[in-house]
């Protein structure tokens, strides 16, 4: 009876072996696709393309064709830069996420785009309550229990031809994300707008809201300098907090700012700035161990924190840490402290400067400037400025830095002027200052290295202007006698070449002595 069961079972096993095999290849090849399936939340939509990371960690780009994109963009209408648009959809850019326009409205969203340097198309379909990502650490979440003993802030908000849902949302995100014990007032100071929807609609909108919201106009553009002033003055809060008519404060933002200034009335203290993409209005997560502080051309610039610094935060990463300058759009600062300091200068005008102009006058004066990981704000970042500067862009910022540099640098100032050409700009090509280090790295202040390529070819070979790596192909060596740059790997000299369209390019070619390859390093005294 047994031995009859056995030889059944073993006619049986090779079936049952390969119901097994296939049961499993089946389960693999079903795991495989799931694994591999984009998950909308890891799908980044653009334009014409969706980004999403694979399994093995690789980003794939899946790009459409969208056809000629060359058609000109009409400009938009005087009745279309003053039309109000905002008309926006209940789930639309839900807790930070993108909104991606059909492509049928590319040309309208182009239009659009001209008006404010942003994709209005893609903001005014925003609520202007949505909700955002909390990237908080979770510790900041058991911090500042005691708010209500803080100090309370005005807000100021400058704008000019702003459009409705940006500043509007600016105004909804710190009305819903701020504690109102800790809210004075929201003081909107227009400067010169000529949008139609920025007059009485606004002011009829803003008798609508649960705090009080004042509007101060004025009838001629002063800038934002003059305007931030203008608002600073008339506030009555214990604390100036400055924001951009173009954020979105997120949960928890006010009260490290003003916890800070109720334990040092001398500290100007600035959130974390995320980014709201200008295309898509997603709210991206920013770096944290970052802090600000300029090159010698006066231009404000995010770097790494240093050694110090970053030892500290091992013991408490939600502590503010000191910044040599601060950004300028967002910050927050004892109002008596504010004028005390001095402000900021009247005799800079509308726009440029003014942040750097702020921070030296802060740190030489006995205050110090800070930013708080606990405090995000998100701001809309965009390529270009959409607004006029009379006088011109250049003239009005450079000669801000000019002034920024003669009052505040001293003996420095002499430094500045004479590798910035008195901070000018000639024939649009920014004179930028080079230095040759003992290692043999020619750089900038900025970290950005003069590369070349290591394999020696026949005839010139273009120099690219990239950033320090210290590797060996960026490395030079320097002959006074000839004059002579040569590459350290393959031997060949730095030299000028003219190009087909007339450009001076720097490239590296066979040494031959001949002038252009000549180059004088002039020292310069830093004191």
């Amino acid at each position: 009876m047994l031995a009859g069961t056995l030889r059944r079972v073993k006619k049986l096993c090779p079936s049952i072996l390969f119901v097994t095999v296939t049961v499993i290849l089946l389960l693999k090849i079903y795991f495989y696709k799931k694994e591999n399936e984009m998950h909308p939340k890891h799908v980044i939509k653009k334009k014409d393309q969706e980004e999403y990371v694979d399994k093995h960690g690789i980003r794939v780009v899946v790009g459409h064709y969208r056809g000629d994109t060359s058609r000109v963009v009409p400009a938009a209408s005087n009745e279309t830069i003053n039309q109000n648009n905002f008309n926006p959809s209940p789930n639309a850019g839900k807790n930070g996420q993108p909104l991606v326009i059909n492509n049928k409205d590319y040309v309208k969203t182009q239009q659009l785009y001209e008006i404010n340097q942003f994709n209005l198309l893609v903001s005014d379909q925003i609520p202007l309550n949505r909700t955002l990502p909390d990237f908080r650490r979770k510790r900041c979440n058991k911090l500042f229990n005691d708010y209500k003993s803080y100090p309370k802030t005005s807000i100021i908000i400058v704008f000019h031809n702003e459009a409705w849902s940006t500043l509007l949302r600016t105004v909804w995100s710190v009305i819903n994300r701020s504690p109102k014990e800790l809210i004075e007032e929201i003081i909107l100071v227009d400067d010169a707008s000529e949008r139609a929807f920025l007059r009485k609609a606004l002011e009829d909108y803003i008798e609508t809201l649960p705090i009080r919201v004042i509007i101060l106009r004025s009838v001629e553009r002063i800038g934002l300098i003059k305007a931030r002033l203008k608002g600073a003055r008339a506030a009555k809060g214990e604390v100036l907090t400055f924001l951009d008519a173009h954020c979105e404060c997120t949960v928890g933002w006010l009260q490290p700012l003003l916890h800070v200034i109720s334990k040092d009335k001398t500290t100007v203290i600035c959130p974390t700035i995320d980014i709201i993409n200008h295309d898509t209005f997603a709210y991206v997560k920013s770096f944290e161990l970052h802090w600000g502080a300029f090159n010698w051309n006066l231009q404000f610039r995010w770097y790494t924190l240093g050694g110090e610094q970053m030892k500290r935060r091992q013991y408490d990463i939600t502590q503010p840490f000191n910044s040599p300058a601060m950004a300028g759009g967002l910050f927050a600062m004892d109002r008596n402290a504010f004028f005390e300091f001095g402000a900021y200068d009247e005799d800079m005008n509308i726009w440029g400067g003014e942040n750097l102009e702020m921070s030296l006058r802060i740190w030489q004066c006995g205050g110090k400037i800070q930013i708080s990981p606990c405090s995000r704000v998100g701001h809309v970042f965009r390529k270009s400025s959409p607004y006029s500067f009379p006088g011109g862009l250049e003239k009005t910022l450079y000669t801000n830095l000019a002034r920024v540099a003669v009052v505040w640098l001293d003996e420095w100032a002499d430094f500045f002027f004479k590798f910035n050409e008195q901070s000018r700009c000639l024939d649009e090509i920014e004179i930028e200052m080079f230095i040759m280090t003992k290692e043999g790295y020619i750089m900038t202040d900025d970290s950005i290295c003069l590369d070349a390529p290591e394999k020696p070819k026949s005839g010139s070979m273009k120099v690219r202007i990239v950033a320090c790596h210290f590797i060996s192909r960026q490395k030079w060596e320097y002959d006074k006698k000839t004059k002579e740059i040569r590459h350290v790997t393959n031997q060949k000299c730095l030299d000028v070449k003219t190009s087909m369209r007339s450009v001076q390019e720097v490239v590296i070619n066979d040494c031959d002595k001949r002038k252009t390859q000549q180059w004088i390093l002039e020292d310069v005294s830093w004191k």
